[in-house]
Parts: C-alpha cells; sequence; structure tokens
C-alpha cells in the first residue's frame, strides 16, 4: 500500500539526484496548470524512488494507484500481478495464469514460454489494448529481461515495480529516448491511518481504505452453486480488488485470472455493465477465426494492426475506414456479420462480474448475462435485493454478496 496522502506529491521518495523538499513537475493536469510539484513526507519511510525518468502529476496518480492494485493481488491471492492503468483507473489488470496458444497468438506471443510477470503484463494490456495505449504499468514482482523486451515494444509512459534486474533496467532506461519512467516501489513502506485531499480550499480527511479483499468476502452465497471453485474465487476476488481501484461507478468482467472489460466512473451503474459488455465482446470476437485470418501487410506496425482487428470486431466502419483498411491487407477480408458474432460470443461462458457497490436494478444482471457472466460478486443491501437475486436465479447465476463497498474517488 503506497497511498498516505491523496495529495500525491507528499508521498514520494527521490535519488539522489532528485532530493530536494519539493520536486517540481512538468505541469499539472493539464499544460495551463503550470504550478505542479510533489513533496515526499519522510525520509525513513518513502514509499518509492524515481530510477528513470521525470514523473508527471497524472503519471503519479495513475502509479500510486496502479501499485496498490497489483500489491494487494499478490497479497491477497499469493500470484504475480499486474495492471495497466490510463487516468486514473485501470484499462486492465491481470494475474500470471497461464495464456493458452489460443489467446497467447492474439496478444503476438505464439510460441514462446513466458515468466510470469510477462504473462501478467500481457493479460492486462491484451482485454483492451486500445485503452492501453500510453499506460502507466504497474507489476508485483521483478521485472525480468522477458517482461522489459516486451514492454519496449508497447507504447507506455512509464512502470512501477519492486525491482528490476539489470537487463530489464538498462532496456527500459532507453526507452523513450530515456524518458521513460521507472519507479522502484518500497516493499516495506506502511502508508498512514488516514489520507488527506486538499479540493479548492477544503481540506478533506478520510480513513485510507486498507480492507484487504480476500475470499471471506465471499461467504454469503444468495443464489446458485453453494460452493465456489479456487478459480472462481480467484476470479472475484481480482475483480474486487481491480474495482477498488477503479474510479467508482464501476463494474467489471473477469476470465481466468484476468479483466476482460472494466467500465468505471459511469453515473449509472447499467451504463458501466453495457460499457465493459462490449468490451467483454471486443475482445472475446478477436480470437475469432476470421479475425486471426486477417494477412496484414508487411511492416505495419503492431498497434495498426491491434487497431484495425479491433475496428473489424466492431462492424462500423465508414467507407473510408473500409478502403483504408482493405488496402493494409494482403487479401480482401471475409465478410464478418452479426449471424457470425453471435454464435462465436454465445459460446463464452464462466465469466464473473463484479460490481463497487450494490446492483439496484436487475437490469444490470440483464445484461451482464449477454456477455457470458456465470459469477456474480456484489455489496448486496439494496431495498430491492430480493429482485436482483430473482433474476441471478432465473439466470443460473451464482451470486454473492460481499458486504463490502469499494467506492474509490
Amino acid at each position: 500500500m503506497l497511498a498516505c496522502h491523496l495529495k500525491v506529491y507528499h508521498i514520494l521518495s527521490l535519488p539522489l539526484t532528485y532530493r530536494y523538499s519539493t520536486m517540481k513537475l512538468k505541469y499539472g493536469c493539464n499544460p495551463h496548470q503550470t504550478v505542479a510539484s510533489f513533496d515526499y513526507i519522510s525520509e525513513d519511510n518513502k514509499a518509492f524512488e524515481v530510477l528513470n525518468g521525470k514523473p508527471g502529476y497524472i503519471n503519479l496518480m495513475d502509479a500510486l494507484n496502479a501499485w496498490q492494485l497489483v500489491y494487494e493481488i499478490k497479497k491477497s491471492l499469493n500470484m504475480t500481478a499486474a495492471t495497466s492503468f490510463k487516468h486514473v483507473s485501470p484499462a486492465g489488470a491481470a494475474v500470471a495464469v497461464e495464456i493458452p496458444s489460443s489467446l497467447k497468438s492474439i496478444y503476438g506471443f505464439e510460441n514462446e514460454e513466458l515468466s510470469d510477470s510477462a504473462t501478467a503484463y500481457l493479460r492486462a494490456r491484451g482485454a483492451d489494448p486500445s485503452s492501453s495505449f500510453g499506460d502507466f504499468i504497474a507489476i508485483s514482482d521483478e521485472v525480468d529481461i522477458q517482461t522489459a523486451e516486451i514492454l519496449a515494444k508497447v507504447v507506455s509512459d512509464g512502470i512501477i515495480a519492486p525491482s528490476y534486474s539489470p537487463e530489464a533496467l538498462k532496456i527500459l532506461s532507453s526507452k523513450k529516448k530515456g524518458n521513460f519512467i521507472i519507479l522502484q516501489a518500497n516493499l516495506n513502506y506502511r502508508p498512514c491511518e488516514t489520507e488527506n485531499r486538499e479540493l479548492h480550499g477544503i481540506k478533506l480527511t478520510q480513513s485510507s481504505n486498507t480492507e484487504l479483499i480476500t475470499d471471506k468476502v465471499l461467504e454469503n452465497i444468495v443464489s446458485g452453486e453453494k460452493v465456489l471453485s479456487p478459480e472462481v474465487k480467484r476470479d472475484l476476488i481480482v475483480g474486487l480488488i481491480t474495482l477498488k481501484y477503479t474510479q467508482s461507478n464501476s463494474v467489471g468482467y473477469v476470465l481466468d485470472g484476468q479483466m476482460i472489460g472494466i467500465g468505471a466512473g459511469q453515473q449509472s451503474r447499467v451504463d458501466c455493465t453495457k460499457l465493459a459488455g462490449r468490451k467483454v465482446d471486443n475482445w472475446f470476437l478477436r480470437q475469432h477465426p476470421k479475425v486471426k485470418a486477417l494477412k496484414f501487410i508487411a511492416g505495419l506496425k503492431r498497434q495498426d494492426k491491434i487497431n484495425w482487428s479491433l475496428r473489424y470486431c466492431e462492424g462500423d466502419m465508414t467507407a473510408q475506414e473500409t478502403k483504408l483498411f482493405e488496402n493494409i491487407l494482403e487479401t480482401k477480408p471475409e465478410e464478418f456479420n452479426d449471424r457470425d458474432k453471435k454464435e462465436w460470443l454465445n459460446t463464452l461462458c464462466n465469466v464473473s462480474f463484479v460490481s463497487d457497490a450494490f446492483i439496484p436494478f436487475r437490469d444490470n444482471i440483464d445484461h451482464a448475462v449477454k456477455h457470458g457472466v456465470s459469477y456474480i460478486a456484489h455489496t448486496g443491501g439494496s431495498l430491492r435485493d430480493d429482485l436482483v437475486n430473482e433474476a441471478a436465479k432465473e439466470y443460473g447465476i451464482t451470486m454473492v454478496h460481499t458486504g463490502i463497498r469499494l467506492f474509490h474517488h
């Protein structure tokens, strides 16, 4: 856990080259916010060190939230965890569950054995690669040379991890012409019991959200199976901890230790459910044989291949986009119609769905079930719990009431 003070510039430790009371940042959230800096609280209890690059305001916000997410997953599950953060919410998060060959090829590493750190990050970034473009990365374990070589090929602003192999540090330090931000987290750091935030002339104080999410919060099963498998517990825990560091309202879909769709920051929870569900569909459609059969011309950048594959799945290209798409393919693509997509999506199953607060209406269940959901964990305690529970029973969904709300702002 890192956050001792939500005024983020209070908690960064610095290497010798930066050790003064206040470090100036490039700017705040926007270039016209020219006054921007951070201070670190204590010489004796430093949260992390800057090994390379100069972090910005949003970089630090992402780094602090991202590290806490992977640190807590590691602490709860004892599995290597990774997350891809953008604008103070995760675009993806995952643990090191072996990636099947059918999915590994989608991520660009078809025949390669992967370390736990590389596996976790490929899963974290692979679910929503367009959102992860320009991300800030957190990995719970040491970054090895294989992981660094993967990171060298993606567009990213920086990383935080507890350690780096010498070879990995050398590779990452040369990224972005030497400006890639590398932060080393202090595993012995302990945050304060309270955190503060200053907003428009007012100082807000609250106790830190130190509640560790474990399988203890999964004991109140209100519908469906009476015993959850270890794999389902793992997925629900990954999902709940991810939402703990996602801007609320938030929901998420999880499968095989990987967030496959995250909906964050919407005022309506069902809008989050629909938004995340669309990401789930795109993630799964990318594994369709017609998508995997696309033959891109030689020399096309990896990110361009990813972006065009996604547009092919979405199916709403303009006439100009269609022309551009056909020009970057060796052969004309097959038609990928709604029937093809529906048949494929109907095979998705055993997905877990999590919510950072109670589900207020059954419409969330009605939409979640379209995306292969078999398990749901949410706070419970709504006046309409009986109607939501009944919807879960109607669809044969196993539902858990956690009894804990996970709002985060």
